[in-house]
């Protein structure tokens, strides 16, 4: 059994914090092929590493004595963290920050049977060789030294956590406000559809065709939130120029309401543009540092704003 006071059990925290960094971060600058500041923090710390160092040796001390036992608490309470902290965070910030889609056994896309194995194995060398020689270490440290050291670890960490917690939420904001962005501009695109339609010569066969159709048509709105950004652009510049074309030509084919409509929604869709390109621009560093610390960050809703926001990121990083 563990007996730790409570700053032991702080620093052990904050330890393997630090460690999981080292880790994390090597491999992915060695896959990478480039340094990058791994996590969720700014600072030299991965508090999941840490959160799971500490549920392995809570997990594990009721069987320490067994190591097959060990190696399921070591499953079953990492996936169980894994998968609270994964729900958790995509909840409030709208992204996932790893992704188990692509492996096989997986739920959700937040945890996989070969982690949750992988976890079982770690826990025994957490408990067997990691931990001792660290808890050596750390109990022969006075507690006059070990606990204003673990304060001020502590009141760093926090600001750390704190500034790095905002540039996640102001990160989801930038993603959400682009998207409706683009929401607008998918209405616009309908409007001037319609407009199109029943100022065209078909004029009878179209409104037929309209009706039939106005059952499906929260379903086809919500089929062209996948249409990309730029052929959306493409689409509805392309139709104000062909109307501004149109009505030039022959003036009186079109009522007046219908040029003031299209004159409102040609000023809708330069807003929507500029809103969606200003917000995206990441002028924020924590913002674009939370980007480049996460590569593998992904979101299924706000997937093609996300990229865009990768590739702003790389190029203000370059």
């Amino acid at each position: 059994m563990y007996h730790y006071t409570a700053i032991q059990w702080l620093f052990f925290f904050y330890f393997y914090c630090f460690f999981g960094w080292c880790f994390e971060s090597t491999y992915v600058s060695l896959k990478s092929r480039k340094l990058v500041n791994r996590g969720f923090c700014r600072g030299p710390f991965l508090p999941l590493y840490g959160s799971g160092a500490i549920m392995m040796l809570v997990v594990s001390m009721p069987f320490q004595d067994n190591l097959v036992l060990v190696y399921i608490a070591g499953c079953i309470g990492a996936t169980v963290l894994e998968y609270v902290t994964g729900v958790t965070m995509e909840a409030l910030f709208k992204v996932r920050y790893w992704d188990y889609s692509k492996n096989k056994f997986n739920f959700q896309g937040h945890i996989c049977l070969g982690a949750s194995l992988a976890w079982g194995g770690l826990t025994i060398l957490m408990t067997e060789f990691i931990h001792k020689p660290i808890e050596h270490l750390v109990l022969s440290i006075p507690d006059s030294i070990l606990t204003p050291v673990t304060l001020v670890l502590t009141a760093l960490i926090g600001a750390d956590f704190a500034l790095s917690f905002k540039a996640a939420l102001d990160l989801r904001d930038v993603l959400e406000k682009m998207e409706k962005a683009k929401e607008d501009m998918l209405r616009i695109q309908k409007r001037l559809d319609v407009i199109i339609a029943v100022t065209s010569e078909d004029l009878e066969n179209r409104r037929e065709g309209f009706s039939d159709s106005l059952a499906q048509k929260k379903e086809d709105f919500t089929a062209s939130i996948t249409t990309r950004v730029e052929d959306l652009k493409s689409n509805i510049e392309g139709k104000l120029e062909s109307f501004r074309t149109s009505a030039q030509k022959s003036p009186n084919q079109y009522l007046e309401s219908v040029k003031n409509e299209v004159a409102e929604l040609r000023q809708k869709y330069t807003r929507s543009v500029a809103d969606r390109e200003n917000v995206s621009s990441l002028r924020d560093f924590f913002q674009r540092d939370m980007i480049r610390s996460n590569p593998t960050m992904s979101s299924e809703k706000f997937k093609e704003a996300l990229e865009e926001l990768k590739e702003h990121s790389n190029k203000k990083n370059e």
